[in-house]
């Protein structure tokens, strides 16, 4: 199609820069790593690439080069709606052009023919016990579907040649977004709502046709084209992309790859973190609000009472961001138009107006701003989706798109595994004493 055209083009036209840096620049130093980078996760240490999304701790994620506002406001918008379709921004994500309203309409009907998802992987999930987690039934449900890869069929074809393993990847990856938001509309079925399926609309778009599948309404199929727009891509190091990026290093085939992604999501210090604020948040309001409006004296008390008691407040701070994380100001902005006198959207509006001062007196937070977690799962609650096991699913098939655009770009230049060094804990002794390690 052109979409796979047009990107053909852009990966032919980018290679020769990537090859040139390596083979001219490859020895130029771009950063050093401190004991404490090393020990702590690598924080900040500058050896990742993607051109898909960059995370500026000041102005927050830009997609393309485009700040969230601006990506909202650039990209064709869905029939009767402010946002954009998911279609549009997988275009935009993969060539990082603004697609036309008729190469949005390819990506719809392309993906129409792909989001079938096979019968058994289905039997498999009904197979697991109910009260399995959500996130677990997910990534068994992409790990099953390996089957179908087109990448994985050509690598073992005899075939295989590097120049052209992105167009298999492509495949797979179109697959998977397609498919993705089927294979969790089953599962909040299987599990929540007594196993009672609703089928695909083909007239709808993939943001629409998820809240046709979970029986929501008309509103809620802009909060599934904007959750899964926002929570798309992070750039390269967070747990999933990184995940999904370094598995598929090994030339394992995209299905492996973001099943792997999705169980480094479910963590709590990642996309589960929503789960969690929002858990916080309600016990907040029934212990502080329950009778009363959230005021500004209200809860600058009640958030002291929270930190002198040696808890934290969730959603707020972040690794990265040094500033409100725009994630948040673009659900904030929908709940202020939407549900403005939802009491949950009241009290985490208040917290919003008093946690950065509270914190910032407290000064044991770098960032006292709130990151995306602060404000997702009021949305989601506020529409009847209160179970709240199921938050880190819809994260997962937004996550998706930005993890398939990375690795496909990702075969597209040739990118080698990923391989790290790893020292002992005695060389760092040794060279903290030496004040250095001696090159």
């Amino acid at each position: 199609m052109a979409l796979k055209e047009t990107l053909k083009q852009k990966l032919e036209e980018f290679r020769p820069r990537t090859t040139r840096l390596v083979k001219e620049f490859g020895k130029v130093k771009i950063d050093e790593v401190t004991i404490d980078q090393c020990i702590g996760g690598a924080r900040d240490v500058r050896c990742l690439v993607t051109d898909i999304s960059y995370l500026d701790p000041q102005e927050g994620i830009r997609f393309r080069g485009k700040t969230i506002p601006e990506t909202f406001a650039c990209l064709p918008k869905a029939a009767g709606s402010d946002y954009p379709t998911v279609e549009a921004f997988w275009y935009f994500l993969l060539t990082g052009d603004v697609p036309t309203q008729e190469q949005v309409d390819a990506v719809l009907a392309d993906w129409k023919t792909r989001q079938a998802v096979p019968q058994y992987v289905f039997d498999i999930i009904r197979a697991m016990p109910l009260d399995s987690h959500p996130m677990a039934m997910l990534s068994i449900g992409i790990t099953a579907m390996q089957r179908e890869s087109k990448f994985a069929a050509f690598y073992e074809s005899g075939k295989f040649n590097k120049t052209v393993a992105w167009e298999y990847v492509y495949e797979d990856a179109c697959d998977i977004v397609a498919r993705i938001p089927v294979l969790a509309a089953f599962i909040y079925n299987l599990k929540y709502r007594g196993d009672k399926q609703i089928a695909i609309d083909p007239a709808l778009d993939m943001g629409a046709n998820f809240a046709h599948m979970i029986g929501q309404g008309e509103e809620y199929k802009d909060v599934a084209r904007m959750y899964f727009i926002l929570h798309s891509d992070h750039e390269s190091g967070n747990v999933s992309a990184h995940t999904t990026h370094l598995v598929h290093s090994a030339l394992s085939d995209p299905y492996y790859a973001y099943a792997a992604g999705l169980d480094g999501l479910a963590g709590p210090l990642h996309g589960r973190a929503n789960q969690e604020v929002l858990d916080w948040t309600i016990k907040f309001q029934e212990k502080y609000c329950k009778d009363q409006e959230p005021t500004r004296e209200l809860i600058t008390r009640a958030l002291w009472d929270t930190l002198n008691s040696g808890q934290v407040i969730p959603g707020y701070g972040h690794a990265v961001l040094r500033k409100t994380d725009p994630r948040y100001t673009s659900q904030r902005e929908f709940c202020q138009k939407h549900l403005p006198n939802d009491p949950l959207f009241k009290l985490v509006a208040m917290i919003f107006e008093v946690a950065p001062g509270v914190l910032t007196e407290h000064g044991k937070t770098k960032n006292p701003w709130p990151n995306v977690d602060a404000q997702s799962g009021v949305i989601q609650w506020h529409y009847g989706v209160k179970e709240w096991d199921f938050y880190t699913v819809l994260f997962g098939v937004g996550r998706a798109l930005g993890c398939m655009a990375n690795i496909t770009w990702d075969r597209g230049l040739g990118y080698a595994i990923e391989r790290p060094k790893s020292v002992t804990t005695p060389m760092l002794e040794k060279w903290a004493a030496e004040g250095g390690r001696k090159m």
